[in-house]
Protein backbone atom coordinates (compact mmCIF):
# COMPACT_ATOMS: atom_id res chain seq x y z
CA UNK A 1 0.00 0.00 0.00
CA UNK A 2 1.20 3.10 -1.14
CA UNK A 3 0.99 6.58 1.59
CA UNK A 4 -0.91 8.77 0.88
CA UNK A 5 -0.03 11.83 -1.05
CA UNK A 6 -0.32 15.18 0.73
CA UNK A 7 -1.81 17.44 -1.33
CA UNK A 8 0.35 20.31 -3.07
CA UNK A 9 -0.19 24.22 -2.16
CA UNK A 10 -0.46 27.09 -4.30
CA UNK A 11 3.00 28.13 -2.82
CA UNK A 12 4.82 25.24 -3.10
CA UNK A 13 3.77 25.12 -6.58
CA UNK A 14 5.03 28.93 -7.50
CA UNK A 15 8.52 28.05 -5.24
CA UNK A 16 9.06 24.96 -7.70
CA UNK A 17 7.76 27.19 -10.74
CA UNK A 18 10.76 29.72 -9.99
CA UNK A 19 12.93 27.16 -9.13
CA UNK A 20 12.79 25.42 -12.38
CA UNK A 21 11.75 28.05 -15.04
CA UNK A 22 15.49 28.12 -16.37
CA UNK A 23 15.47 24.47 -16.71
CA UNK A 24 11.85 24.23 -18.73
CA UNK A 25 12.97 26.85 -20.84
CA UNK A 26 15.75 25.72 -21.58
CA UNK A 27 13.71 22.00 -21.64
CA UNK A 28 11.43 23.84 -24.16
CA UNK A 29 13.96 24.81 -26.23
CA UNK A 30 15.95 21.94 -26.84
CA UNK A 31 12.99 19.95 -27.51
CA UNK A 32 11.86 22.63 -29.91
CA UNK A 33 15.14 21.81 -32.14
CA UNK A 34 13.84 17.92 -32.21
CA UNK A 35 10.74 18.70 -33.36
CA UNK A 36 12.46 20.80 -35.83
CA UNK A 37 14.77 18.10 -36.92
CA UNK A 38 11.90 15.13 -36.97
CA UNK A 39 9.87 17.73 -39.37
CA UNK A 40 12.35 18.49 -41.30
CA UNK A 41 13.22 14.93 -42.07
CA UNK A 42 9.84 14.14 -42.95
CA UNK A 43 9.12 17.14 -45.43
CA UNK A 44 11.82 15.91 -47.02
CA UNK A 45 10.24 12.44 -47.47
CA UNK A 46 13.60 10.84 -47.03
CA UNK A 47 14.80 8.59 -44.15
CA UNK A 48 17.72 11.13 -42.73
CA UNK A 49 19.79 9.19 -40.02
CA UNK A 50 21.48 12.31 -39.04
CA UNK A 51 18.20 14.22 -38.61
CA UNK A 52 16.50 11.55 -36.54
CA UNK A 53 19.32 10.80 -34.43
CA UNK A 54 19.50 14.68 -34.02
CA UNK A 55 15.91 14.64 -33.22
CA UNK A 56 15.73 11.99 -30.80
CA UNK A 57 18.89 13.15 -28.79
CA UNK A 58 17.39 16.79 -28.41
CA UNK A 59 13.32 15.39 -27.76
CA UNK A 60 14.86 13.06 -25.18
CA UNK A 61 17.17 15.27 -23.47
CA UNK A 62 14.74 18.30 -23.71
CA UNK A 63 12.20 16.07 -22.23
CA UNK A 64 14.39 14.63 -19.47
CA UNK A 65 14.74 18.35 -17.95
CA UNK A 66 10.97 18.65 -17.84
CA UNK A 67 10.42 15.42 -16.36
CA UNK A 68 12.81 15.89 -13.35
CA UNK A 69 11.88 19.46 -12.77
CA UNK A 70 10.72 19.67 -9.22
CA UNK A 71 7.10 20.70 -10.43
CA UNK A 72 6.79 17.60 -12.77
CA UNK A 73 8.01 15.55 -9.82
CA UNK A 74 5.46 17.39 -7.03
CA UNK A 75 2.89 17.13 -9.82
CA UNK A 76 2.79 13.75 -10.73
CA UNK A 77 3.91 12.07 -7.18
CA UNK A 78 0.51 10.50 -7.16
CA UNK A 79 1.79 8.44 -10.14
CA UNK A 80 4.17 6.23 -8.46
CA UNK A 81 6.13 5.11 -11.51
CA UNK A 82 7.11 8.73 -12.64
CA UNK A 83 9.92 8.78 -10.55
CA UNK A 84 11.52 5.30 -12.11
CA UNK A 85 10.73 6.88 -15.42
CA UNK A 86 11.96 10.23 -14.95
CA UNK A 87 15.22 8.42 -13.48
CA UNK A 88 15.34 5.82 -16.27
CA UNK A 89 15.07 8.75 -19.15
CA UNK A 90 19.18 9.47 -17.82
CA UNK A 91 20.66 6.11 -19.55
CA UNK A 92 18.41 6.61 -22.73
CA UNK A 93 19.81 10.35 -23.55
CA UNK A 94 23.10 9.28 -24.28
CA UNK A 95 22.30 6.12 -27.25
CA UNK A 96 21.09 8.56 -29.92
CA UNK A 97 24.15 10.91 -29.66
CA UNK A 98 26.34 7.69 -30.04
CA UNK A 99 23.98 6.68 -32.97
CA UNK A 100 24.26 10.02 -34.51
CA UNK A 101 28.34 10.15 -34.02
CA UNK A 102 28.72 6.88 -36.13
CA UNK A 103 25.52 8.12 -38.75
CA UNK A 104 27.97 11.05 -39.14
CA UNK A 105 31.32 8.73 -39.28
CA UNK A 106 33.02 10.38 -36.66
CA UNK A 107 33.62 6.51 -35.19
CA UNK A 108 36.54 4.86 -35.56
CA UNK A 109 34.87 0.74 -37.37
CA UNK A 110 36.73 -0.45 -33.95
CA UNK A 111 35.02 1.84 -31.46
CA UNK A 112 31.76 0.34 -33.14
CA UNK A 113 32.08 -2.64 -31.00
CA UNK A 114 32.78 -1.29 -27.63
CA UNK A 115 29.57 1.44 -28.30
CA UNK A 116 27.54 -1.44 -29.36
CA UNK A 117 28.28 -2.73 -26.11
CA UNK A 118 27.47 0.70 -24.21
CA UNK A 119 24.46 0.92 -25.45
CA UNK A 120 23.57 -2.11 -24.66
CA UNK A 121 24.39 -1.52 -20.76
CA UNK A 122 22.69 2.02 -21.03
CA UNK A 123 19.17 -0.07 -22.17
CA UNK A 124 19.75 -2.45 -19.09
CA UNK A 125 20.24 0.42 -16.55
CA UNK A 126 16.64 2.44 -17.68
CA UNK A 127 14.86 -0.74 -17.55
CA UNK A 128 16.61 -1.56 -14.48
CA UNK A 129 15.91 1.67 -13.16
CA UNK A 130 12.37 1.16 -14.34
CA UNK A 131 11.72 -2.51 -12.80
CA UNK A 132 13.55 -1.50 -9.36
CA UNK A 133 13.67 1.76 -8.98
CA UNK A 134 16.61 4.74 -9.01
CA UNK A 135 20.33 3.24 -7.63
CA UNK A 136 22.96 4.68 -6.76
CA UNK A 137 25.40 1.82 -8.68
CA UNK A 138 23.38 2.20 -11.87
CA UNK A 139 24.70 6.02 -11.52
CA UNK A 140 27.76 5.01 -10.53
CA UNK A 141 28.15 2.30 -13.57
CA UNK A 142 27.10 5.31 -16.30
CA UNK A 143 29.17 7.88 -14.97
CA UNK A 144 32.49 5.50 -15.36
CA UNK A 145 30.71 4.61 -19.05
CA UNK A 146 30.07 7.87 -20.21
CA UNK A 147 33.64 9.61 -18.62
CA UNK A 148 35.42 6.86 -20.39
CA UNK A 149 33.33 7.53 -23.74
CA UNK A 150 34.10 11.15 -23.94
CA UNK A 151 37.43 10.80 -22.68
CA UNK A 152 37.97 8.37 -25.14
CA UNK A 153 36.57 10.10 -28.51
CA UNK A 154 38.50 13.40 -27.13
CA UNK A 155 41.78 11.92 -27.61
CA UNK A 156 40.92 10.10 -30.58
CA UNK A 157 39.32 13.39 -32.33
CA UNK A 158 42.78 15.53 -30.61
CA UNK A 159 44.55 12.76 -32.19
CA UNK A 160 43.37 13.56 -36.14
CA UNK A 161 44.31 17.07 -37.09
CA UNK A 162 41.41 16.56 -40.08
CA UNK A 163 40.89 19.60 -42.18
CA UNK A 164 37.69 18.63 -42.55
CA UNK A 165 35.31 21.41 -41.42
CA UNK A 166 32.53 19.11 -39.62
CA UNK A 167 35.22 17.54 -38.04
CA UNK A 168 36.56 20.49 -36.28
CA UNK A 169 33.05 21.56 -35.29
CA UNK A 170 31.94 18.23 -33.88
CA UNK A 171 35.49 18.55 -32.12
CA UNK A 172 35.17 21.71 -30.95
CA UNK A 173 31.60 21.05 -29.53
CA UNK A 174 32.21 18.05 -28.11
CA UNK A 175 35.08 19.40 -25.67
CA UNK A 176 32.92 21.62 -24.89
CA UNK A 177 30.13 19.59 -23.63
CA UNK A 178 32.66 16.90 -22.35
CA UNK A 179 33.94 19.52 -20.01
CA UNK A 180 30.69 20.01 -18.12
CA UNK A 181 30.04 16.09 -18.74
CA UNK A 182 32.83 15.43 -16.52
CA UNK A 183 32.23 18.09 -14.22
CA UNK A 184 28.75 16.81 -13.61
CA UNK A 185 29.73 13.11 -13.50
CA UNK A 186 32.70 13.83 -10.78
CA UNK A 187 30.01 16.01 -8.90
CA UNK A 188 27.61 13.18 -8.83
CA UNK A 189 30.42 10.74 -8.14
CA UNK A 190 31.56 13.12 -4.77
CA UNK A 191 28.63 13.94 -3.82
CA UNK A 192 29.12 17.75 -4.46
CA UNK A 193 25.88 19.99 -4.06
CA UNK A 194 26.15 22.42 -6.97
CA UNK A 195 24.01 23.67 -9.67
CA UNK A 196 23.35 21.61 -12.95
CA UNK A 197 25.13 23.07 -15.79
CA UNK A 198 25.24 20.74 -17.94
CA UNK A 199 22.44 21.77 -19.87
CA UNK A 200 24.63 24.88 -21.21
CA UNK A 201 27.40 22.12 -22.24
CA UNK A 202 24.54 20.31 -24.41
CA UNK A 203 23.67 23.31 -25.81
CA UNK A 204 26.91 24.20 -27.43
CA UNK A 205 27.11 20.42 -28.46
CA UNK A 206 23.67 20.49 -29.72
CA UNK A 207 24.71 23.48 -32.09
CA UNK A 208 27.63 21.99 -33.77
CA UNK A 209 25.57 18.45 -34.05
CA UNK A 210 23.05 20.39 -35.69
CA UNK A 211 25.52 22.13 -37.89
CA UNK A 212 27.11 18.89 -39.25
CA UNK A 213 23.44 17.35 -39.79
CA UNK A 214 22.21 20.61 -41.74
CA UNK A 215 25.63 20.98 -43.91
CA UNK A 216 25.72 17.26 -44.71
CA UNK A 217 22.12 17.08 -45.41
CA UNK A 218 21.93 19.83 -48.07
CA UNK A 219 25.49 18.35 -49.40
CA UNK A 220 23.97 15.61 -50.08
CA UNK A 221 20.95 16.87 -51.55
CA UNK A 222 22.99 18.76 -54.00
CA UNK A 223 24.80 16.12 -55.02
CA UNK A 224 21.51 14.17 -55.48
CA UNK A 225 20.20 16.95 -57.62
CA UNK A 226 23.32 16.52 -59.67
CA UNK A 227 22.92 12.99 -60.07
CA UNK A 228 19.38 12.94 -60.52
CA UNK A 229 20.55 15.67 -63.67
CA UNK A 230 23.22 13.16 -64.66
CA UNK A 231 20.40 10.39 -64.70
CA UNK A 232 18.08 12.71 -66.95
CA UNK A 233 20.51 12.97 -69.15
CA UNK A 234 21.19 9.57 -69.04
CA UNK A 235 17.51 8.68 -69.79
CA UNK A 236 17.88 11.11 -72.60
CA UNK A 237 20.81 9.60 -74.69
CA UNK A 238 19.46 6.20 -73.68
CA UNK A 239 16.26 6.79 -75.07
CA UNK A 240 17.73 8.09 -78.34
CA UNK A 241 19.65 4.82 -78.90
CA UNK A 242 16.14 3.49 -79.49
CA UNK A 243 14.70 3.63 -82.50
CA UNK A 244 11.47 6.15 -82.95
CA UNK A 245 7.95 5.47 -84.52
CA UNK A 246 8.35 2.39 -86.85
CA UNK A 247 7.00 3.87 -90.59
CA UNK A 248 3.77 2.29 -91.36
CA UNK A 249 4.84 0.14 -94.58
CA UNK A 250 3.07 -1.68 -96.64
CA UNK A 251 2.95 -4.86 -95.41
CA UNK A 252 3.90 -4.49 -91.76
CA UNK A 253 2.44 -2.45 -88.84
CA UNK A 254 4.95 -2.25 -86.35
CA UNK A 255 4.76 -0.48 -82.27
CA UNK A 256 6.81 -1.07 -79.30
CA UNK A 257 6.41 0.40 -75.77
CA UNK A 258 9.21 0.45 -73.53
CA UNK A 259 8.52 1.34 -69.65
CA UNK A 260 12.10 1.36 -67.52
CA UNK A 261 11.99 0.39 -63.68
CA UNK A 262 14.47 3.13 -62.75
CA UNK A 263 15.38 6.93 -64.88
CA UNK A 264 17.79 4.17 -67.07
CA UNK A 265 17.46 0.54 -67.41
CA UNK A 266 18.96 -2.42 -69.61
CA UNK A 267 15.85 -3.34 -71.69
CA UNK A 268 16.87 -2.35 -75.65
CA UNK A 269 14.98 -2.95 -79.17
CA UNK A 270 15.75 -1.97 -82.58
CA UNK A 271 14.90 -2.51 -86.25
CA UNK A 272 17.86 -4.06 -88.02
CA UNK A 273 15.90 -3.25 -91.45
CA UNK A 274 13.20 -2.26 -92.58
CA UNK A 275 10.98 -1.92 -95.90
CA UNK A 276 7.87 -2.18 -97.57
CA UNK A 277 8.77 -6.09 -97.80
CA UNK A 278 11.18 -6.77 -94.84
CA UNK A 279 11.30 -6.58 -91.17
CA UNK A 280 14.30 -7.63 -89.01
CA UNK A 281 13.20 -6.64 -85.38
CA UNK A 282 15.68 -7.12 -82.26
CA UNK A 283 14.91 -7.13 -78.78
CA UNK A 284 17.67 -7.38 -75.90
CA UNK A 285 17.71 -7.71 -71.73
CA UNK A 286 20.73 -7.20 -70.08
CA UNK A 287 21.49 -8.33 -67.00
CA UNK A 288 21.10 -5.93 -63.42
CA UNK A 289 19.29 -2.56 -63.76
CA UNK A 290 20.01 1.15 -63.69
CA UNK A 291 22.90 3.38 -65.24
CA UNK A 292 25.57 -0.23 -65.56
CA UNK A 293 22.81 -2.17 -67.39
CA UNK A 294 22.15 1.49 -69.46
CA UNK A 295 25.55 1.36 -70.50
CA UNK A 296 25.51 -1.85 -71.40
CA UNK A 297 22.54 -1.53 -73.56
CA UNK A 298 24.25 1.06 -75.99
CA UNK A 299 27.38 -1.79 -76.37
CA UNK A 300 24.85 -3.88 -77.62
CA UNK A 301 23.22 -1.28 -80.01
CA UNK A 302 26.72 -0.70 -81.57
CA UNK A 303 27.31 -4.79 -81.53
CA UNK A 304 23.61 -5.19 -83.45
CA UNK A 305 24.58 -2.17 -86.05
CA UNK A 306 28.02 -3.86 -86.64
CA UNK A 307 25.48 -7.39 -87.74
CA UNK A 308 23.31 -5.24 -90.43
CA UNK A 309 25.11 -7.43 -92.80
CA UNK A 310 23.64 -10.38 -91.26
CA UNK A 311 20.29 -8.98 -90.90
CA UNK A 312 18.24 -12.06 -93.23
CA UNK A 313 20.21 -14.38 -90.95
CA UNK A 314 19.23 -14.28 -86.93
CA UNK A 315 21.74 -16.97 -86.43
CA UNK A 316 24.41 -15.15 -87.73
CA UNK A 317 23.83 -12.00 -86.31
CA UNK A 318 23.31 -12.84 -82.91
CA UNK A 319 26.89 -14.89 -83.29
CA UNK A 320 28.51 -11.92 -84.29
CA UNK A 321 26.84 -9.98 -81.71
CA UNK A 322 27.87 -12.35 -79.04
CA UNK A 323 31.49 -12.31 -80.27
CA UNK A 324 31.59 -8.36 -80.02
CA UNK A 325 30.23 -8.46 -76.44
CA UNK A 326 32.44 -11.63 -75.38
CA UNK A 327 34.43 -10.19 -72.93
CA UNK A 328 33.50 -6.45 -72.35
CA UNK A 329 30.21 -6.36 -70.02
CA UNK A 330 32.14 -6.80 -66.71
CA UNK A 331 30.47 -10.35 -66.13
CA UNK A 332 26.96 -8.84 -66.90
CA UNK A 333 25.19 -10.97 -69.26
CA UNK A 334 22.47 -10.55 -72.59
CA UNK A 335 19.49 -12.01 -73.46
CA UNK A 336 18.02 -11.07 -77.28
CA UNK A 337 15.93 -12.26 -80.00
CA UNK A 338 15.46 -11.39 -83.20
CA UNK A 339 13.26 -12.34 -86.00
CA UNK A 340 13.55 -11.26 -89.51
CA UNK A 341 10.07 -11.55 -91.61
CA UNK A 342 10.38 -11.61 -95.87
CA UNK A 343 7.29 -10.78 -97.33
CA UNK A 344 8.11 -11.73 -100.86
CA UNK A 345 9.46 -15.67 -99.91
CA UNK A 346 6.78 -15.33 -97.20
CA UNK A 347 8.71 -16.37 -94.01
CA UNK A 348 9.88 -15.75 -91.23
CA UNK A 349 13.16 -16.51 -89.68
CA UNK A 350 13.46 -16.96 -85.75
CA UNK A 351 16.69 -17.30 -83.37
CA UNK A 352 17.45 -16.36 -79.62
CA UNK A 353 19.63 -16.56 -76.63
CA UNK A 354 18.51 -17.14 -74.05
CA UNK A 355 15.21 -14.97 -74.23
CA UNK A 356 11.76 -15.84 -73.46
CA UNK A 357 9.48 -16.95 -76.49
CA UNK A 358 8.21 -15.33 -79.14
CA UNK A 359 4.60 -15.18 -79.24
CA UNK A 360 2.56 -15.54 -82.64
CA UNK A 361 -0.93 -14.57 -82.67
CA UNK A 362 -2.62 -16.41 -85.80
CA UNK A 363 -6.33 -17.11 -86.68
CA UNK A 364 -7.30 -16.66 -82.76
CA UNK A 365 -4.90 -19.24 -81.54
CA UNK A 366 -1.64 -18.09 -79.70
CA UNK A 367 1.58 -19.80 -81.12
CA UNK A 368 5.11 -19.81 -78.88
CA UNK A 369 7.75 -19.71 -81.21
CA UNK A 370 11.06 -20.92 -79.56
CA UNK A 371 14.97 -21.19 -81.02
CA UNK A 372 16.87 -20.26 -78.43
CA UNK A 373 20.38 -20.63 -77.68
CA UNK A 374 23.29 -19.40 -74.76
CA UNK A 375 22.65 -15.90 -73.46
CA UNK A 376 24.89 -13.41 -75.15
CA UNK A 377 28.13 -11.79 -73.67
CA UNK A 378 29.14 -14.80 -71.40
CA UNK A 379 30.02 -17.89 -73.36
CA UNK A 380 32.85 -16.88 -76.36
CA UNK A 381 31.80 -20.22 -78.25
CA UNK A 382 27.84 -20.23 -78.30
CA UNK A 383 26.38 -20.70 -81.75
CA UNK A 384 22.58 -20.27 -82.62
CA UNK A 385 20.24 -21.98 -85.00
CA UNK A 386 16.86 -20.22 -86.92
CA UNK A 387 13.45 -21.71 -86.67
CA UNK A 388 11.79 -21.05 -90.02
CA UNK A 389 7.77 -20.20 -90.21
CA UNK A 390 5.53 -19.40 -92.88
CA UNK A 391 3.88 -16.13 -92.57
CA UNK A 392 0.38 -15.41 -93.06
CA UNK A 393 -1.58 -12.30 -93.38
CA UNK A 394 -3.27 -11.31 -90.04
CA UNK A 395 -0.41 -12.67 -88.00
CA UNK A 396 0.76 -11.10 -85.13
CA UNK A 397 4.32 -11.35 -83.59
CA UNK A 398 5.01 -10.10 -79.74
CA UNK A 399 8.25 -9.57 -78.64
CA UNK A 400 8.77 -8.89 -75.05
CA UNK A 401 11.40 -9.26 -71.91
CA UNK A 402 10.99 -10.94 -69.09
CA UNK A 403 9.99 -8.19 -66.87
CA UNK A 404 6.54 -8.80 -68.41
CA UNK A 405 5.89 -12.33 -67.37
CA UNK A 406 7.96 -12.27 -64.50
CA UNK A 407 5.85 -9.23 -62.66
CA UNK A 408 4.84 -10.90 -59.53
CA UNK A 409 1.17 -9.33 -57.26
CA UNK A 410 1.21 -9.02 -53.82
CA UNK A 411 0.77 -12.44 -53.09
CA UNK A 412 4.21 -13.22 -55.01
CA UNK A 413 2.59 -14.63 -58.12
CA UNK A 414 3.98 -13.98 -61.65
CA UNK A 415 1.76 -12.26 -64.53
CA UNK A 416 3.21 -15.66 -66.61
CA UNK A 417 2.87 -16.44 -69.97
CA UNK A 418 -0.83 -17.87 -70.00
CA UNK A 419 -2.14 -14.46 -69.23
CA UNK A 420 0.10 -13.08 -71.61
CA UNK A 421 -1.47 -15.09 -74.10
CA UNK A 422 -4.55 -14.04 -72.79
CA UNK A 423 -4.09 -10.19 -73.37
CA UNK A 424 -2.77 -11.25 -77.11
CA UNK A 425 -5.97 -12.28 -78.13
CA UNK A 426 -8.19 -9.99 -76.29
CA UNK A 427 -6.12 -6.93 -77.73
CA UNK A 428 -6.05 -8.77 -81.05
CA UNK A 429 -8.33 -6.64 -82.91
CA UNK A 430 -6.44 -3.02 -81.69
CA UNK A 431 -3.92 -1.49 -83.58
CA UNK A 432 -0.44 -2.53 -82.26
CA UNK A 433 0.19 0.89 -80.54
CA UNK A 434 -2.93 0.47 -78.81
CA UNK A 435 -2.24 -3.48 -78.11
CA UNK A 436 1.36 -2.17 -76.46
CA UNK A 437 -0.47 0.22 -74.29
CA UNK A 438 -3.04 -2.63 -73.22
CA UNK A 439 -0.41 -5.32 -72.68
CA UNK A 440 1.70 -3.25 -70.63
CA UNK A 441 -1.25 -1.42 -68.80
CA UNK A 442 -2.54 -5.50 -67.94
CA UNK A 443 1.03 -5.94 -66.09
CA UNK A 444 1.44 -2.88 -64.00
CA UNK A 445 -2.28 -3.30 -62.81
CA UNK A 446 -1.13 -6.97 -61.78
CA UNK A 447 2.00 -6.19 -60.01
CA UNK A 448 2.32 -4.87 -57.20
CA UNK A 449 5.59 -3.00 -57.52
CA UNK A 450 7.72 -2.60 -61.08
CA UNK A 451 10.62 -4.80 -59.79
CA UNK A 452 11.93 -4.78 -63.71
CA UNK A 453 11.83 -2.99 -66.58
CA UNK A 454 9.33 -3.77 -69.61
CA UNK A 455 9.65 -3.79 -72.89
CA UNK A 456 6.90 -5.42 -75.96
CA UNK A 457 7.25 -5.13 -79.59
CA UNK A 458 4.15 -5.89 -81.15
CA UNK A 459 4.48 -6.65 -85.17
CA UNK A 460 1.50 -7.43 -87.38
CA UNK A 461 1.67 -8.84 -91.06
CA UNK A 462 -0.52 -7.46 -93.33
CA UNK A 463 0.72 -8.62 -97.09
CA UNK A 464 -1.01 -7.95 -100.01
CA UNK A 465 -1.56 -10.73 -102.58
CA UNK A 466 1.93 -11.42 -104.45
CA UNK A 467 1.53 -11.47 -108.32
CA UNK A 468 4.81 -13.79 -108.79
CA UNK A 469 3.73 -17.57 -109.28
CA UNK A 470 5.00 -19.72 -106.41
CA UNK A 471 5.46 -17.68 -103.94
CA UNK A 472 1.72 -17.80 -102.63
CA UNK A 473 2.06 -17.24 -98.86
CA UNK A 474 0.20 -20.35 -97.83
CA UNK A 475 2.39 -22.70 -99.52
CA UNK A 476 4.21 -24.98 -98.35
CA UNK A 477 8.41 -23.48 -98.16
CA UNK A 478 10.81 -25.35 -99.94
Amino acid sequence: MYAPVPELTADQVLQAFRHDAPSLLFGAIIMAVGVVAAVFSVLRRKYDRLLIYLGLLAGLYGLRMWMQSQLLLLTMQEWPFYARFASAIDFVVPIPAILFLDAAGFLHRKMRSATYVMEGILALLALGTIAVGRQNIFYTINAVLIIAALTTLVLISMGRRSADRDAVVIRRGLLIFAAFIFWENFRSILGIRLPDIEPIGFVAFLTALGYVAARQTLQRDLQLREIQKELEVARRIQLSILPGEFPNFTNFRVAARYVPMTSVAGDFYDFIVADDNRAGLLIADVSGHGVPAALIASMVKLAATSQRANAADPARLLAGMNAALCGNTQNQFVTAAYVHLDSIAGTLRYSAAGHPPMLLLRRGEVIEISENGLILAAFDYATYTNGTRQLEPGDRFLLYTDGVVEAANAAGDFFGQDALAAVLRQTAELAPAVASDQIVSAVQRWSASQDDDLTVLICDYVARKQESPGTGFGEPMQ
